[in-house]
């Protein structure tokens, strides 16, 4: 159920353009605005404001949509300069949160130029390691000149994102070395895989959520023993100080969730306890390092897709029959809603990839058949569906472990890792490199090492 609409009570005007808005909300997500209506200027009294010489009619347009929560497109190239300059001037932090979600490879560069200019960090910092990401692709040297020196030395002495991944473990005996358990990631120049870290000894990968949020590897949940038993503590790798630390886990504990790493925060949703399915959701907040409850699923669900972007989180979720339904969760974290349904006869969505605003559902074969899969695409801008062209090999579940880099999206079993460009109409497969170095059910990510 839609929200009704505060009341607008003040009328802002940039480059002679008018718009209606609330007053309360603005000086709420806005420090501009809170920091005028404190400071007893008498234009803090008046129903009209104008605001000259410092930003764009498009760029107070832009912060809008976002504050409305209804820009689910890619930010075009064209108003970069004037977002970023709108999300400098007036210290909008969801706007900034958007732009930074909204880093892709047609905007890149002129979203680090931006940032840099008008001193928006968080943006400057997310498009610098996205260009550091696609930098040795050949489209991308023509466009490196717009940066300056300064900027083509910073980024290219950032650290680039590496496939990683690591496969099923239970927690360990301590006065065991088993050199199995541990992190890995790929070298694609040297194509090999190296070791990152050993898991703690009471770690367990098996049925545990993982995800990276602010380049810091997270282990929810899990199990230990044929019991089944949840572990109930939450597992940080940090790669900058090369250490593990120890927090708490979820008020509910859980294995066989999924874990998603949204707008700085990480989603622990669904999952198992004692042989039941959760349709709970519970939120950590990494600055104060506890969790709270969101809004529960729709349904029950064990091991479920997610995906995340543009800052907007998504859920795959099973209906009988033959149904895979894709659901939104609200922008205030409240509730879950139905974005689209996907119906195929005997086969269901598995894994779930987000690339710009599309969501790529990767689904099993008729009959059971999980060798030969389906990828179909929901476009969250348009709401339409498409199926890419031909089947997609899933050997060793390799399709589910996809994970975007870029332009591209890695799959990996232990025989090979196979990148694919993605583009209008398919997956393009790329040459392939090595396959994971260990055996069993694998769960990948991105880390900058």
């Amino acid at each position: 159920m839609s929200k009704p609409s505060p009341t607008r009570d003040l009328r802002v005007t940039v480059e002679g353009v008018r718009f209606e808005v609330n007053r309360s909300r603005m000086a709420e997500h806005c420090d501009y605005f809170g920091a005028l209506f404190r400071s007893g200027m008498r234009e803090c009294h008046r129903d009209e404001l104008e605001i000259t010489g410092c930003i764009t009619a498009n760029g107070f347009s832009i912060m809008l949509r976002v504050l409305d929560d209804d820009d689910a497109t890619p930010l075009r190239v064209d108003d970069v300069v004037d977002a970023v300059e709108a999300a400098g001037f007036l210290q909008v932090s969801a706007l900034v949160a958007y732009l930074s979600a909204a880093v892709d490879s047609d905007n890149c560069v002129e979203m680090l130029v931006a940032a840099s200019e008008y001193g928006v960090e968080r943006v400057r910092r997310c498009a610098a390691h996205f260009v550091r990401d696609v930098l040795d692709e050949p489209r991308f040297v023509s466009r490196l000149s717009l940066l300056s020196e300064e900027q083509r030395l910073h980024v290219s002495a950032l650290q680039p994102s590496r496939l990683s991944a690591v496969g099923t473990y239970s927690s360990s005996n301590a006065y065991l070395d088993d050199k199995s358990r541990t992190v890995c990631c790929l070298d694609e120049v040297h194509n090999r895989w190296e070791v990152v870290t050993a898991l703690p000894c009471s770690a367990s990968s098996a049925l545990a959520g993982i995800a990276v949020l602010n380049n810091k590897l997270y282990l929810v949940g899990g199990i230990r023993g044929m019991e089944r038993d949840p572990v109930e503590t939450t597992f940080c790798y940090d790669p900058l100080r090369r250490a593990w630390r120890e927090l708490a886990g979820p008020n509910q504990p859980r294995y066989n969730l999924a874990l998603l790493a949204h707008r700085d925060r990480l989603l622990a949703i669904g999952g198992e306890y004692g042989g039941i399915k959760l349709a709970t959701v519970e939120s950590f907040d990494e600055r104060a390092e506890e969790w709270s409850p969101c809004a529960p699923l729709p349904q029950a669900a064990a091991g479920a897709a997610c995906a995340t972007t543009l800052g907007r989180a998504f859920v795959c979720l099973w209906k009988p029959l033959d149904t895979t339904t894709i659901s939104e969760l609200d922008a205030d974290g409240e509730g879950w809603r139905r974005l689209a349904t996907l119906v195929k006869p005997q086969s269901y969505g598995h894994c779930m990839v987000a690339h710009r605003d599309n969501l790529y559902v990767i689904r099993n074969g008729p009959y059971d058949d999980f060798l030969h899969c389906a990828i179909d695409r929901y476009n969250i801008s348009s709401a339409a569906w498409t199926t890419l062209a031909g089947q997609y090999m899933n050997s060793k579940g390799a399709l589910f472990s996809s994970v975007v880099k870029g332009d591209r999206v890695f799959t990996l079993n232990r025989m090979i890792a196979m990148p694919y460009a993605i583009e209008a109409e398919r997956w393009r497969p790329l040459p392939a490199l090595a396959g994971f170095p260990r055996g069993g059910t694998l769960h990948t990510f991105l880390l900058r090492l």
